[in-house]
């Protein structure tokens, strides 16, 4: 459902606006109005005697007025009372109570007169009263000791407040006392029982006071409550009297109804208009009375009326004299009834009908002031001017009074002033201040200027322009700057000077403009109207019906105009969503997670803009398996029938469609239940079937159509009366394990089946046809008996009963079983075969005589097997084929033959024992048929206008090869097919050379082989003609290879052919059905890491090129290492670790003596191996993409791509060499710079010992380098 509402134009507001309609316009403050009273206190005005006293007055008017008072009939002047101050520029008055006044001496009638120079202005009478919160007066109360069953008042009788106290009855403790229809507490504060009970005896009745005013609560004392009971009762009396005496008090008796309040049967009411009716009946008797009420001739009002105190009180709020009328209580129990009569009747104070409102006119205007009142009495009207009676005040030539109505005409500036008006009657008064004022004012307009509406379209648009002037100005509206007057049905015009759009539409938007002019002048302002779109709910909330546990989203998708920001709340059973993370406010949804039972209820979306509102609601019913049903009961108890009653669960949401009764069996499968029956879920009592010598107890599921309940509690167990068995054992059978036995087996009966113990199986038996008596066994509670010395296969007659103590079950049927059976005797004879077809032959023989099958005849087989291939002439392994034929069947076709073979096979009869012997062997041949597709089909050595094909022969010639046929046609670039050219070739022939064939053209070759019966199943092949005499480079992925470790692998492979090809990598766990994984292998390298691997997991992998269709290599293989138990080891203890460090060092001490011998030896040292060594990196052939030389990179290369580079590895482009850059720099060798060389270009004069060389740079030194350098060097 989805309901609307308007915020920017509601009813409520527009009913504000047309009460503003008929009302005079408020004269702005800065011109000149006579007072006005905006705040006073309270007609009856009641204080709290322990604070200071205020007494409101306040008024307006230009200029401001000033105040005085009158205080019961006298004026009363503060400036003589010291606890008495007036606030500045008010006419509150402030009594200091707290400093030492007394509220009592300041109680009284207190008026206010606010006064200018246009008139005086009077407030209501404000009677000043003091709250009083008196003592209990002391009283002796007396023990109340009643009869159980008798009626009792208890009286309250509370000291009288101002205003009237808040009674309640409590205990000691402060509890409240509990109130029932038999015990209740009465309008007066009596607390009545229409009947009392032993548990009424207590001894603290309390009656307390509560007094809202001074916060106070007054006791009264405790009232005391015994109750005797008959049998307490009886028992005294019989200890004070003789044997002899009659005693005995009556026992509790009860009563029909009588009534404790009101007294006798007619009573009067009176009330105010607008009150609260207030109508209380209470009755004594036994048992309880129902109270009931009617009004005589009438309804009771619908809507105003409530019951409460137990339907003891009738409540009617806002009473009118309409409600008027006879009210009757009628009070009713078993024994009979009583009534009470009402007579209300309903009083009215004064009321406005037309209260007088100010008037403002111009000089020389007309004008009237209506005061209009009615009540119960009709109420008296007078006026009063400025305050004094209209009859004694100054004479005004333009006033006249008439009754309710003054009436004036060409008035004067001195005819401003401030008319009362009171209505008054015996049960209150009105009173109403009203001024004129006389003014003569030009037009003003009061709404701001170029003020903004923003409405939603098609929805009302009101338009201010409050205005202010004298004469009243006339008001007239433009739409635009430059637009025609607005008329017509399309605008409503309010003597407010508001403009009314019923309809606003989007070209309704725009500027409009109002004019306000009298005879003085004229003025004018501008206003806004934007049109917006509405919001709209364009998904709603669905009813969903959800189950226990799940989870449910309810979605509310909106539509919005673009320049207003919606808000969306979510109400459960309209209120907040509960305080739970279970519930998730999305964007336009509402998600409940885990939802539970408390979650049904109403789930209402409300979209809110500044302007408009739109709400949509959907149900949640949540659904659960039933609650197990409880309370079992097991009635009407017989042998073999019992009833069993239940009380259903909460069916959650989901009617019970049925119920399962299950049972156990306490005695013989105690805790195993059992299905007995289901009946409809209507019903909750079932008579059940019982079995004898069971211990039975039942238990109850209830299904809906979410599911099933859990079971029920069990019900008590009933143990049935043991018996004969009813049934005998089923499934009796008779069949022989071996040629000289009969095993008779049976299903034995189950433990509640045996109907009592000592449960045994009578086991007969005799052979079928041969006048023979039954053999009889009674046997254990077992399932088979062996028979031993029997014929081979002859039939038996069976029969088995069961018996337990109590006796036999009734005789039990017969059947038919046989003794052991032996292998067949015979062979099948007269065995022929008959050809069909290349693939199918038809075998025919005779049937063995049943008497040599020795058994159940089960069929016949035939085995078959294939000799040798007539075209080929070779022997191959002998592998039989069997063909079982069911029942007495003497013929059988057997499929599936190889064409042109020799076959041989023989038939053998079977039964239950096995197979009889074979038949002897039948040869037989199959014809010629078509042969196999050749094995294969290769094209080679393309050139410009021949190809080379190559084929092998059939798999299965089936026959004598005759020829082969070859067809071809080619291709375009559209992929049609060109004309078919068919050649045909020797059966001996494997290979052809096509010549004259068209260059660059892709060809489809057909080929198939041919025997004398006809043409085999064709291969196919494409290939392509090269364009010129460049050897073709056909791509080929070989050598693929894998090192695997324990979680990755490296692959890497062969290729051949075109350049810039994009490889991929597949793999998958070997022997897996899954997809291929595939990995991109990034530019065209020829190795590939795989990571994320398994440990321990056998892998497929496989490469292909991309654009290549089809193109891959063929498969590897690969397995992964297991996974190590921890990978933190200490290296320092393995030993190939020990081993490294040991070669490290040996390597550096071998270094070492290297360069103290050269060092030492001072011989050549060519610099241009220094030169070679440290090449520059920018002339080395180098790949484009990373820089390594040549075709391939190793994965350790690979892996130092973005690394930086090392000092030293890379000499300026300008071919110097710097300290800084290279280690093995020619400062190094030299003395400084100044190194000399020869002419070959070796150094000389390296180590001179002439003069010691200086260090080039910071701390360097010509000094041998220690080990530490030499393994930084090394490493």
């Amino acid at each position: 459902m989805m309901k609307k509402k308007s915020i920017y134009a509601s009813r409520a507001s527009l009913v504000l606006i047309l009460c503003q309609v008929i009302s005079a316009l408020d004269v702005p403050l800065d011109l000149l109005q006579p007072p006005t009273i905006t705040q006073q206190s309270p007609k009856d005005y009641i204080v709290d005697p322990r604070e200071n006293i205020v007494i409101q007055c306040e008024a307006k008017g230009k200029p401001p007025p000033s105040f005085s008072w009158t205080r019961n009939g006298t004026h009363f002047d503060i400036d003589k009372d010291a606890q008495v101050t007036m606030k500045p520029n008010s006419g509150t008055l402030v009594v200091n109570i707290m400093n030492g006044g007394k509220a009592e001496a300041y109680e009284g009638v207190y008026q206010c007169t606010a006064r200018n120079e246009r008139g005086a202005a009077i407030s209501n009478n404000i009677v000043i009263r003091p709250s009083r919160s008196p003592l209990w007066t002391k009283e002796k109360l007396e023990p109340n000791q009643v009869r159980e069953g008798d009626s009792l008042v208890l009286h309250c009788r509370p000291p009288v407040g101002l205003p009237p106290p808040i009674i309640f009855w409590m205990d000691n403790a402060f509890q409240r006392l509990p109130q029932s229809e038999r015990v209740s507490q009465g309008l007066n504060g009596d607390l009545y029982f229409s009947n009392v009970q032993p548990e009424d005896t207590r001894e603290d009745y309390i009656c307390y006071a509560r007094f809202n005013h001074t916060q106070t609560i007054q006791q009264k004392q405790p009232i005391s409550v015994k109750v005797f009971s008959m049998d307490s009762l009886n028992d005294t009396i019989a200890a004070n009297l003789s044997d002899t005496d009659i005693y005995g008090a009556k026992p509790v008796t009860e009563r029909p109804p009588v009534l404790l309040t009101p007294t006798g049967s007619t009573s009067t009411k009176v009330e105010l208009r607008g009150n609260v009716l207030l109508l209380e009946c209470i009755a004594a008797g036994l048992p309880t009375p129902v109270i009931r009420w009617i009004k005589e001739g009438g309804e009771l009002p619908a809507n105003r009326t409530f019951f409460e105190n137990f339907k003891k009180t009738l409540k009617i709020i806002d009473v009118s004299e309409a409600d008027s009328g006879n009210y009757k209580c009628i009070a009713r129990n078993t024994l009979g009834s009583a009534h009470h009569v009402i007579s209300v009747t309903v009083k009215a104070a004064p009321y406005w009908i037309t209260a007088p409102r100010n008037l403002v006119l111009s000089p020389g205007e007309h004008g009237t002031l209506i005061c209009r009142a009615n009540g119960n009495p009709k109420p008296n009207i007078s006026w009063l001017a400025n305050g004094v009676p209209i009859a004694i005040a100054p004479e005004d030539p333009s006033r006249k009074v008439d009754g309710d109505t003054i009436i004036f005409s060409h008035v004067q500036e001195r005819s401003s002033a401030v008319y009362q008006c009171n209505a008054s009657n015996e049960y209150g008064y009105l009173l109403a201040n009203a001024f004129v004022n006389v003014l003569a004012e030009p037009p003003r307009i009061l709404t701001p200027v170029n003020k903004l509406y923003q409405v939603i379209a098609d929805s009302p648009a009101l338009l201010d322009c409050a205005y202010f002037g004298s004469p009243k100005p006339e008001i007239e509206w433009f739409k635009g700057v430059k637009g025609s007057i607005l008329r017509g049905n399309e605008y409503v015009f309010h003597d407010n000077g508001t403009l009314e759009i019923p309809v606003a539409q989007k070209d309704s938007a725009g500027t409009y403009t109002c004019v306000a002019r009298n005879e003085l002048g004229k003025t004018q302002n501008e206003v806004q109207l934007e049109v917006k779109d509405p919001t709209m709910i364009i998904k709603q909330p669905e009813y969903q019906v959800i189950q226990r546990y799940g989870q449910v989203s309810f979605e509310c998708i909106i539509k919005h105009d673009s320049t207003l920001l919606p808000t969306i709340i979510w109400l459960k059973d309209n209120d907040e969503l509960p305080d739970d993370e279970r519930f998730l406010v999305g964007k336009d949804n509402l998600t409940i997670m885990n939802v539970t039972d408390k979650d049904d209820g109403t789930y209402t979306c409300i979209v809110n803009t500044t302007l408009d509102s739109v709400s949509a609601s959907a149900v949640l019913t949540v659904v659960a398996r039933p609650n197990p049903p409880f309370d079992l009961e097991l009635t009407g108890q017989l042998e073999r029938s019992i009833e069993l009653s239940w009380i259903p669960g909460d069916e959650n949401n989901s009617p019970i469609i049925s119920f399962v009764i299950e049972y156990e069996d306490g005695l013989h499968e105690p805790g195993v239940w059992h299905y007995q029956t289901e009946v409809p879920g209507s019903q909750t009592t079932v008579q059940l079937k019982l079995s004898p010598y069971v211990n039975y107890s039942f238990r109850v599921i209830a299904v809906n159509e979410i599911g099933r309940s859990q079971p029920s509690e069990p019900s008590e167990q009933y143990l049935t009366k043991s018996a004969n068995p009813d049934e005998n054992p089923s499934n009796v059978q008779g069949i022989g394990s071996e040629p000289d036995n009969l095993v008779i087996t049976w299903e034995s009966l189950k433990g509640f089946q045996s109907n009592g113990p000592g449960l045994q199986y009578k086991v007969s038996w005799r052979q079928k046809d041969v006048d023979d008596e039954w053999t009889s066994v009674i046997v254990a509670n077992v399932s088979k008996y062996i028979v031993s010395g029997t014929p081979t296969f002859v039939p038996y007659e069976i029969k088995v009963q069961a018996l337990n103590d109590l006796g036999y079950a009734p005789e039990p049927s017969e059947v038919i079983g046989h003794s052991g059976e032996d292998l067949p005797m015979v062979a099948p004879g007269n065995v022929q075969v008959y050809v069909i077809n290349s693939t199918l032959a038809k075998v025919h023989w005779d049937p063995v005589p049943l008497k040599t099958v020795r058994g159940h005849l089960q069929g016949y087989k035939v085995y078959y097997w294939k000799v040798q291939s007539l075209s080929r002439r070779s022997r191959r392994h002998v592998e039989k084929k069997i063909l079982t034929f069911r029942g007495n069947k003497t013929f059988g076709m057997l499929p599936g033959l190889e064409p042109y073979s020799s076959y041989k096979l023989n038939v053998r009869v079977v039964n239950g024992k096995g197979e009889g012997p074979a038949s002897p062997d039948k040869v037989f041949k199959t014809p010629e048929g078509v042969p196999s597709s050749p094995s294969f089909l290769k094209i080679t050595n393309p050139t410009l206008d021949s190809l080379t094909l190559e084929w092998g022969s059939p798999t299965h010639p089936n026959g004598v090869l005759t020829s082969y046929v070859l067809k071809f046609q080619p291709i375009n670039n559209t992929h049609e097919l060109g004309p078919l050219v068919e050649i045909r070739i020797p059966a001996n022939e494997s290979s052809l050379i096509l010549k004259n064939l068209n260059y660059s053209t892709r060809y489809k070759f057909y080929i198939n082989a041919q025997t004398s019966v006809g043409s085999g199943s064709q291969i196919t092949e494409e290939a392509v003609t090269i364009m010129d005499e460049v050897q073709p480079l056909y791509p080929r992925i070989r050598n693929v290879t894998t090192a695997a470790a324990e979680t990755y692998a490296n692959i890497s492979w062969e290729y051949e052919g075109p350049d810039h090809a994009n490889f991929y990598v597949e793999y998958g766990v070997a022997g897996s059905k899954e997809d291929w994984k595939k990995e991109t292998v990034n530019g065209s390298r020829s190795f590939f890491v795989l990571k994320g691997l398994t440990p321990g997991t056998a892998y497929k992998v496989r490469v292909g090129a991309e654009g290549l269709s089809g193109f891959r290599s063929s498969e590897d293989v690969f397995e992964t290492g297991p996974a190590m138990a921890s990978r933190q080891v200490d290296i320092a203890t393995q030993g190939w670790f020990i081993g490294l460090m040991c070669a490290v060092a040996l390597l550096i001490l071998i270094l070492l003596i290297v360069c103290f011998i050269r060092r030492n030896k001072g011989g050549k040292y060519p610099v241009k191996e220094k030169e070679d060594a440290h090449a520059d990196p920018e002339i080395q052939p180098m790949k484009e993409d990373d820089g390594t030389f040549g075709e391939y990179r190793s994965l350790e290369s690979d892996a130092e791509d973005h690394k930086p580079l090392k000092k030293g590895s890379r000499t300026p482009s300008d071919r110097t060499v710097k300290k800084e850059d290279s280690d093995d720099s020619l400062v190094d060798y030299g003395e400084g710079v100044n190194g000399q060389f020869n002419e070959d270009g070796s150094f000389i004069g390296q180590y001179s010992g002439k003069k010691e060389k200086e260090p080039a740079e910071g701390n360097e030194s010509s000094e041998a380098p220690s080990p530490v350098n030499a393994m930084n060097s090394f490493v």
